[in-house]
């Protein structure tokens, strides 16, 4: 299949910069393959299509304070410095992106100060890997509990840049799962937002049983499609791990022939990036670039939730891998005729 065909109409107004009031009463919609089905719910009506012995995937990531803004030694300018992944703890060692790129070159120091203007920490920015990205070198002697509480304390919440607003004390709480526990993430698993603990008590009530997996999401998971043929399209790899006593709770579903439900893309990509020559989960812990699209066999998962993603994007394209490009395309829209709210802050998808 080809990138132009997973391109469709939508209008900017439907492009969420706000959460649901409640994280549990978004929309929801329910596709079901066998019956070629479309439905309108809210989220928290998910119970009723699950029952005792099914199991759900979580991504357990939770979003650092990734956006930090510090200023360039002598010439004073503003730069945004968006933190990437840790490349070396006892260096402080950082992979990340600058803006504006043009004004930073290895050699330059970067200085971080609080709302006070006291300077909290240093940088120097020591390589450049991209046109937007830089390696620095954090000139930090305290120890590493310090350096990351310093960080937390300039962090701020990095919301995507569609988000064109000022980050606001809710998005602290929101653009985070009620059960994020691992830290490394720079964006929210998002279909994880609509879970709340009311709607987790009561799936455990019914019986159905819920696993944890990490996959710590980066930029790349939204980085443009620049070629028509998919094939030859590359992901930037991420972090992820599979524990053992996770494979054995979803391992046995597959026996049974439960519900076996991945919360998100990067939930599925990481069981289909960790599946052993019989067709079962196996451990697994390493780095991910694995790219899904049409056609595709899914070994773990039979049922997912999901966002509603934007055109020509490597989600929307697994999405129509795992739901059927006829009937999610029709989903999509019918999901912009009766304007749910799309992307980050978006509203659901399930898929059976």
């Amino acid at each position: 299949m080809k990138l132009s065909q997973f391109n469709f109409k939508l209008p900017p107004e439907l492009v969420a910069k706000y959460p649901s009031d409640i994280r549990d009463e978004s929309k929801l919609m329910v596709v079901n393959r066998a019956k070629g089905t479309i439905e309108h719910r809210i989220f928290k009506d998910v119970i009723e299509y699950f029952d005792d012995g099914d199991a759900f995937i979580l991504n357990n990531t939770k979003v650092f304070p990734a956006r930090l803004y510090g200023q360039k030694e002598k010439t004073g300018a503003r730069i945004e410095v968006f933190l990437l992944r840790e490349l070396n703890e006892n260096m402080k060692l950082w992979d990340v992106l600058v803006d504006p790129a043009r004004k930073i070159r290895v050699g330059n120091k970067l200085y971080f100060n609080d709302s006070d203007g006291a300077e909290i920490l240093v940088a120097e920015v020591v390589d450049n890997t991209t046109s937007r990205g830089r390696t620095i070198r954090f000139l930090y002697d305290g120890s590493d509990a310090e350096f990351k509480a310093h960080l937390n304390r300039l962090g701020h919440t990095p919301l995507p840049k569609y988000i064109d607003r000022t980050v606001e004390p809710l998005d602290k709480e929101r653009y985070q799962t009620v059960y994020a526990k691992e830290i490394g993430a720079v964006a929210a698993p998002t279909a994880g937002l609509h879970m709340s603990l009311e709607v987790m008590k009561r799936l455990e009530l019914k019986g159905i049983e819920f696993t944890e997996l990490t996959l710590h999401i980066g930029l790349g998971t939204f980085r443009n499609i620049e070629v028509e043929d998919l094939s030859k399209h590359k992901m930037d790899a991420e972090y992820f791990k599979i524990a053992q006593p996770v494979c054995d709770i979803i391992n046995k579903r597959i026996d049974n022939h439960r519900r076996i439900c991945a919360v998100g893309t990067t939930s599925m990509r990481s069981i289909e990036s960790a599946v052993s020559a019989r067709g079962y989960l196996k451990p697994a812990e390493g780095w991910t670039n694995k790219f899904i699209y049409p056609p595709y066999d899914f070994k773990i998962a039979n049922s997912m939730i999901t966002n509603f993603h934007l055109p020509k994007s490597s989600l929307i394209i697994m999405i129509c891998a795992f739901g059927g490009y006829d009937l999610i395309m029709e989903a999509y829209r019918q999901a912009v005729e009766r304007e749910y709210r799309f992307f980050t802050y978006g509203d659901a998808m399930l898929i059976l």
